[in-house]
């Protein structure tokens, strides 16, 4: 993450290089050259400069022509570095205003609003929607009720997915807002809200077995009959009673 010397600048630098990303999304041409690790390195890096020199800040440049210089596996991955660096730059905006924590649940908890209203999902995710109509609900629904940094970021997620689901685009975020915290983030399913001695319990045997800090994101789940579900990353850990009844059943059966 590049370093800046404010808030503003860090937010000022997000949006720049998320512009960017949009540019190397909506022309597959330029993403292809940008990459192609037939062509030298230096002709990368120049043809970067060339085009974004009086576009950008000259900081963004640097940035561009540096990852266009690197070797990709695919063109897809340079502009997927390009919009992790504008998220990070955003991110590093909440961090220096001690936003972090607001910043993390607020992205989770949208997430969350999306799953639980059909329509809302259909007018964020409708491709036939304008950009701008997207832009307009959310700061109608948003503006002043989570920080600036969660809006921004939840909008990239709803009008600029870069080809992903508006799920995985504020998880992704979610989880980078966490890496910078050098946490991780375990999402937990419950029938039933857990009191604060089970939160701090739970989260420090999450850790003691991860290693490292763990971040509960707690979702009350009525198909989760007793017990709970625990997902860290990729890990399942299933305790639920319902899992259990379904595992015994399959074995009666055998």
């Amino acid at each position: 993450m590049p370093l800046t010397a404010s808030a503003e600048d860090a937010v000022a630098l997000g949006n720049e290089l998320f512009t960017v990303a949009g540019l190397l999304a909506s022309h597959p041409v330029l993403r292809r050259a940008l990459a192609d690790p037939s062509r030298p390195a230096d002709a990368r890096s120049g043809l970067a400069t060339s085009l974004l020199t009086g576009r950008v800040s000259e900081t963004v440049v640097g940035l561009i022509a540096a990852a266009a210089a690197a070797r990709w596996s695919s063109p897809g991955d340079l502009t997927d570095a390009v919009e992790q660096l504008a998220a990070d730059a955003i991110i590093a905006s909440a961090d220096a205003e001690g936003r972090l924590d607001e910043l993390e649940d607020e992205l989770f908890r949208f997430g969350r609003v999306v799953a639980s209203q059909p329509e809302l999902r259909i007018a964020l995710t409708n491709p036939f929607v304008p950009a701008d109509a997207k832009r307009e609900l959310l700061g109608q629904l948003l503006a002043g009720k989570v920080t600036p940094e969660a809006l921004r970021l939840i909008t990239e997620a709803a009008v600029s997915p870069l080809g992903r689901s508006l799920d995985f685009g504020l998880e992704n975020y979610a989880q980078l807002v966490a890496r910078r915290r050098e946490l991780l983030v375990a999402e937990v399913r419950v029938a039933v809200a857990l009191t604060d001695q089970q939160r701090r319990r739970l989260a420090a045997a999450l850790a003691t077995a991860y290693g490292h800090q763990v971040l509960l994101n707690v979702v009350l789940d009525p198909r989760v009959t007793g017990g709970m579900t625990v997902r860290v990353g990729d890990e399942l850990v299933d305790g639920s009673v319902a899992t259990r009844l379904a595992e015994a059943r399959r074995k009666l059966a055998s």
